[in-house]
């Protein structure tokens, strides 16, 4: 039986972001809408390509697409929606730069968490998003187990996003940590988790390191995590006293990001992103 398609077509891309080459940084899923959609279908459509976030943009302007420079943009787990989302966001924009070819040097993303810019420069897409600035706080015992983190640093809260960041004492530990999801998901914290940031100061030429859990939400490790660095950044600007920084996510796939501490309230991230598959959605 022919298969009908839906009454928008929906153009989907896959592409590796925070990473220079294809099979690295970390996959999203951008659905490219002509107009909204419902919720209930998003929440299929980013349980279907099941990665760690799908995203879905529409123009907000009445223009030939190449001609737009502000978007609607919403991210999906397979299982929810996420407030914000760094690597699917720079997917999003490569989408638009690279295959779209916008002629807008800046486009404006009118997201849940604000208008977040990207903008194309010589070391790739950088992207304006709000900082997550951490407090010091007490760690959980039960989650420094959970995590397989045998001594740690310090600790701060971001209430924002309510992430949890654990300063370890070296890049090793960082790297060697295995953390047993099903003990995270069941602990009972005062403060509510929706994902833990692991980190250390880098081996050059890195600044700092990091690791992203979110298994609350369906995403045991997270391989790039932009979101994380609107929390990482201006805690490592302190630390090392530092407004630009280079970082690497230390998953399997592994993912460079440049950050920057523009002011108090906002950081940049600068990264790269691959185009590896281009389809159109069918009911």
């Amino acid at each position: 039986m022919k298969r009908k398609t839906l009454n928008s077509p929906i153009s989907i891309y896959q592409v590796d972001a925070f990473a220079d080459q294809p099979f690295k940084g970390n996959p999203a899923a951008v659905c490219i809408l002509q107009k909204k959609i419902p919720n209930e279908l998003m929440q299929l459509i980013a349980s279907e390509m099941n990665l760690s976030e799908t995203a879905f943009t529409y123009p907000l302007e009445e223009k030939p697409l190449a001609e737009v420079s502000r978007f609607s943009l919403r991210w999906f787990t397979p299982k929810v929606e996420v407030p914000l989302c760094g690597h699917a966001t720079l997917a999003t924009a490569a989408v638009l730069f690279d295959d779209v070819h916008t002629k807008k040097p800046e486009i404006t993303f009118k997201t849940k968490s604000g208008d977040l810019l990207a903008r194309k420069e010589s070391k790739g897409i950088c992207l304006d998003f709000p900082a997550d600035d951490p407090a010091t706080t007490d760690a959980p015992m039960n989650l420094i187990k959970a995590l397989g983190a045998k001594t740690f640093e310090n600790a701060a809260y971001s209430r924002q996003t309510k992430k949890i960041l654990i300063h370890l004492s070296n890049e090793k530990e960082v790297r060697q940590a295995i953390p047993d999801y099903e003990a995270m998901k069941n602990l009972e914290t005062e403060e509510e988790i929706k994902g833990v940031i692991l980190t250390s100061l880098g081996e050059p030429p890195y600044d700092f390191v990091s690791r992203y859990f979110a298994p609350w939400i369906g995403i045991n490790e997270d391989p790039v995590t932009g979101s994380a660095h609107t929390t990482l950044t201006p805690y490592w600007a302190k630390i090392l006293c530092k407004e630009e920084m280079l970082a690497y996510q230390a998953s399997a796939r592994g993912g460079i990001l440049r950050v920057r501490l523009k002011s108090a309230e906002r950081v940049e991230l600068v990264g790269s992103a691959i185009i590896v598959m281009k389809g159109t959605f069918f009911d």
